[in-house]
């Protein structure tokens, strides 16, 4: 008797053609039985770069695992599949290679349609959609003028993070811990542009409380997600400039040391720089200004680097102690944290007291570990204690004297609590084509006017040469930035950013 003849499973004969037949009987299409309970299966839709990888393999398999078995629980199952097709990357392989950014995507996006379908996986192709579509993309406009009309989209001059080499600016999560771009490589730069940002501030608090309700995520993720909220509670001190009818103000967590105020230091990009430098050090200073603007933010803080820092010439008063203070400005200073100024208290501040120790500045000590203690110090006393050299406030404990003191200010009009993050508004417009376009309109009559609704989507142009990596593209094309304003008519101009890609990606959940 002869033995059964030995079959090995050939895929590529075989799932090819029942990939086919279900694709064409429509098996994974959103059942439009209303009477079933409704399953939600979505995975975060990949960026089309032309090919899949492993990790697509792996997101994929699982929520289709997912949709399948909830299909044969009887749930009407809607699994969509789209393309996050927005972004630098697309722009800049199309400019190496000569074709439009879109027809590039497009492309991508086909070759990838039919790796995903080889896999077998049972999406709802009849729901797929891209970022890059007008169809898509005027919806990302129309929520950008919810937030522009409730106050929460607002465009303001801000120092930067720039990628010299892609000719745009990088939201602070785009720049790695070397202070690289996350794309191109290069060093970040700092730099002053006009900018358009989301006031996600205003939902910090919220964000903090509602890390309670992710129940099930490992806590060194909601750590992070909490240290980079960064809340912390302490004091609004406003220090007068000597000669001027001006005013530096600082936020610190440590108001029971500010009887140990010995300098006060700007950030580099700080407005009141220009106007508290004397005449002597206006060169220096402006060198020094020259000089920071190239390093990366990580760059001006990291804590191995020694700290530096330039005299203005400018002095302000303590308001505690009637003391005159000179000011400073340094690199570690950020124009986007807190108030863009910070006092200096070396006795009781690591920083500050190798900044003061470099610079031969004073050391006042202000706080002792108990009554009695020895006031000179080898290194700063950080921690909390016993006031000393604070006027009425001697002998208090630091709690105490936190409370003490800002009601002091409060009561004299020179400072008050105040709840600060470290959280920053999210900065979304990018100096490139290849993304939506910003709905709105700028006259000279009547300001920033929002795209109507029935004007939208505002849409890319295509006749427009993307011949390198530099400034705002759409800048160029006076066809299209020029046009009248919807509110009185006069000549006006479009907005030439385009939104992150990160915009389009934000909301399809």
């Amino acid at each position: 008797m002869e033995s059964p003849q030995k079959t090995s499973y050939q895929p590529a004969a075989i799932e090819e053609k029942w990939q086919k037949t279900w694709l064409e009987l429509g098996l994974d299409k959103t059942p439009q039985d209303t009477n079933k309970p409704k399953f939600y299966a979505l995975s975060m839709f990949p960026y089309p770069s032309g090919s899949l990888h492993m990790g697509h393999v792996r997101n994929y398999t699982i929520t289709d695992v997912i949709a399948r078995l909830k299909r044969m629980q009887g749930y009407r199952v809607l699994h969509p599949m789209g393309w996050d097709a927005f972004g630098l990357p697309a722009e800049n392989a199309a400019i190496d290679r000569g074709v439009p950014p879109a027809k590039w995507t497009y492309q991508n996006i086909a070759q990838m349609r039919q790796q995903l379908q080889r896999l077998g996986l049972s999406l709802d192709w009849e729901t797929e959609l891209a970022t890059c579509s007008p169809d898509y993309y005027k919806w990302t406009q129309w929520i950008f003028l919810q937030f522009l009309q409730a106050g929460l989209a607002y465009q303001r001059e801000a120092a930067v993070n720039w990628d010299p080499i892609d000719q745009t600016v990088l939201a602070n999560e785009q720049v790695d811990n070397e202070g690289r771009s996350w794309r191109s490589g290069a060093i970040v730069e700092r730099k002053l542009l006009r900018q358009w940002f989301f006031k996600i501030t205003d939902y910090a608090e919220e964000l903090l409380n509602d890390l309670d309700k992710l129940t099930g995520w490992p806590e060194r993720v909601k750590l992070m997600q909490a240290n980079w909220i960064g809340k912390s509670t302490g004091a609004y001190l406003e220090f007068p400039i000597v000669g001027l009818d001006e005013k530096i103000g600082v936020y610190t967590t440590r108001p029971d040391t500010v009887y140990g105020v010995s300098y006060v230091v700007l950030a580099p990009e700080h407005p009141l720089t220009q106007v508290i430098t004397t005449s002597d050090q206006k060169a220096a200073v402006a060198a020094f200004i020259k000089e920071v603007s190239n390093q990366s933010e990580l760059e001006r803080t990291a804590e191995d680097k020694p700290k530096r820092g330039i005299p203005t010439g400018g002095k302000v008063v303590n308001p505690f102690t009637g003391e005159e203070v000179p000011i400073w400005i340094a690199d570690y200073v950020l124009y986007e944290y807190g108030t863009g100024a910070v006092m200096g208290v070396p006795a009781h501040d690591v920083r500050d007291f190798k900044f003061a120790k470099e610079q031969n500045l004073g050391i006042k000590v202000v706080i002792v570990p108990e009554i009695g203690a020895e006031e000179t110090l080898k290194s700063a006393y950080t921690e909390a204690g016993i006031l000393v050299n604070s006027g009425d406030f001697n002998g208090m404990n630091s709690i105490d004297a936190k409370k003490a003191i800002i009601e002091f200010a409060e009561k004299q009009n020179f400072g008050k609590l105040r709840i600060q993050y470290r959280l920053r508004d999210w900065l979304i417009s990018r100096q490139r084509y290849w993304g939506a376009p910003i709905p709105v309109i700028h006259c000279p009559e009547c300001g920033i006017v929002p795209v109507p609704d029935k004007d939208l989507p505002v849409q890319l142009p295509e006749d427009i040469e993307l011949s390198g990596r530099g400034g705002s593209p759409l800048a160029q094309l006076e066809s299209w930035v020029n046009v009248p304003c919807p509110t009185c008519g006069t000549p006006a101009k479009r907005e030439t950013d385009t939104m992150d890609t990160f915009i389009d990606s934000s909301w399809y959940f």
